[in-house]
């Protein structure tokens, strides 16, 4: 089990933790797979499935239904994904192992914790406050809040002037190529999580600092006692 151990803390001390959302800390991933089948029916082959859509979660849904459907127009598909999305939500929605033992443990230790999202702020809110973690969140920042969004720097920076906290003291973690792309763009230290349906490698091979195999992890490399 020796990928569980920690390898210390960051070079610099660490005043802020910013988590994407989605295949992060909340496990929406069934919830986001199913929304495509429901919205894309008549519209893909009849064998696409999740080995497309894995791929590329964590995109703005806009961008992932114009590449599955092949067309530019795709808000009725929006509204489809989201009729079922907001229908079948609270029902699908759990958190990972670990993050209501680890965030308010952050918390506590002084840290300042946000949230980085391609998704709108409605269900951005909706799964924080249904899985008790919006309280101890003292920024969101959601597709609704930005003109770029990730991998762009700008909702990580956004994120962290809120906080007023510069970027090589902050952490941000995600599954998605598209969170490391940003954080590595805003400066800061940029971690995946092994629990990504897309494996560890395309975290790697885009640029994460680390990769961590349980959320405690995070307690250490925070400065803080694990």
């Amino acid at each position: 089990m020796s990928h569980h151990q920690t390898e210390g803390k960051t070079a610099t001390r660490i005043d802020a933790v910013l988590f994407d959302l989605d295949g992060t800390i909340v496990d929406t991933n069934e919830l986001i797979i199913q929304s495509f089948l429901y919205c894309l029916q008549g519209i893909v082959p009849p064998e696409f499935g999740r080995e497309q859509i894995i791929p590329i979660m964590g995109q703005t849904l806009l961008s992932q239904l114009q590449q599955f459907s092949g067309r530019e127009q795709v808000d009725d598909l929006i509204a489809g994904y989201r009729e079922y999305n907001f229908k079948h939500h609270d029902d699908m929605v759990s958190l990972f192992p670990g993050v209501l033992e680890v965030v308010p443990q952050l918390k506590q230790g002084g840290l300042k914790l946000g949230i980085v999202t391609t998704k709108m702020r409605l269900t951005t809110e909706r799964a924080l406050k249904l899985l008790g973690l919006y309280e101890y969140m003292d920024t969101i920042v959601t597709l609704d809040d930005v003109e770029h969004a990730k991998p762009h720097p700008e909702p990580v920076q956004k994120a962290l002037h809120a906080l007023g906290v510069e970027p090589e003291r902050a952490i941000m973690v995600g599954d998605s190529t598209v969170d490391i792309g940003s954080a590595l763009a805003a400066g800061a230290y940029a971690v995946g999580v092994s629990w990504s349906l897309k494996g560890e490698a395309p975290l790697r091979e885009a640029g994460a600092h680390r990769i961590i195999h349980d959320m405690r992890e995070l307690l250490p490399l925070s400065g803080l006692e694990g």
